[in-house]
């Protein structure tokens, strides 16, 4: 697994080595860059924007953000082995003062509202046996954590049948080997 772009491009960043954390592919992860780039859809720059990487595994993601010119990345992972996993990813690259982990379940942070900013990009990496996917758009909503012009991200099993609330609206959806990729806004 490798940063694909920015300032950290091509440098390799460690995954873990058990089936219980499913790394996002090189290949979905520019993916999901270029529709961010180029969709006349979105209208959330990379550069400069605060991104919330929930379920963040290593870290992939919010790494690959902070390259290219995210400002602050907040890693949600209670997985203790994706965590230790992590850390040594961040201290690789030297960019622990524009990160931040929290070591607990996400369901909880959103619930307790442990987060009090807003976010330009919101990426949701659940397992993908997760089946509580409008619980957790709906807590999101209620967390008012998304900045007005901001993007969710949700990867999920291409074979998954996610049941959205009628508050997310799905403005793009793409299917990327195993992996369905949606993004979606909240309606006002």
């Amino acid at each position: 697994m490798r940063i694909i772009s920015g300032k950290f491009k091509n440098k390799k960043i460690a995954q873990p080595l058990d089936n219980k954390t499913r790394p996002l592919k090189d290949i979905t992860k520019e993916s999901i860059f270029n529709i961010l780039h180029h969709s006349k859809f979105i209208h959330t720059e990379i550069e400069n924007s605060k991104v919330l990487d929930l379920f963040s595994g290593s870290g992939s993601f919010g790494l690959e953000c902070i390259s290219r010119g995210a400002n602050e990345v907040i890693f949600c992972e209670n997985y203790l082995p994706a965590v230790k996993i992590l850390e040594q990813n961040i201290k690789k690259l030297d960019c622990s003062k524009s990160v931040d982990i929290i070591k607990e379940n996400t369901f909880e942070i959103l619930k307790k509202k442990k987060l009090n900013k807003k976010f330009n990009i919101i990426f949701l990496d659940p397992p993908f046996n997760e089946k509580n996917i409008a619980e957790l758009l709906n807590d999101l909503k209620k967390s008012n954590l998304l900045d007005d012009n901001g993007i969710i991200i949700l990867h999920r099993n291409k074979k998954s049948k996610d049941n959205f609330t009628e508050n997310c609206k799905v403005i793009i959806e793409k299917i990327y080997g195993l992996s369905k990729i949606h993004f979606i806004i909240f309606n006002s």
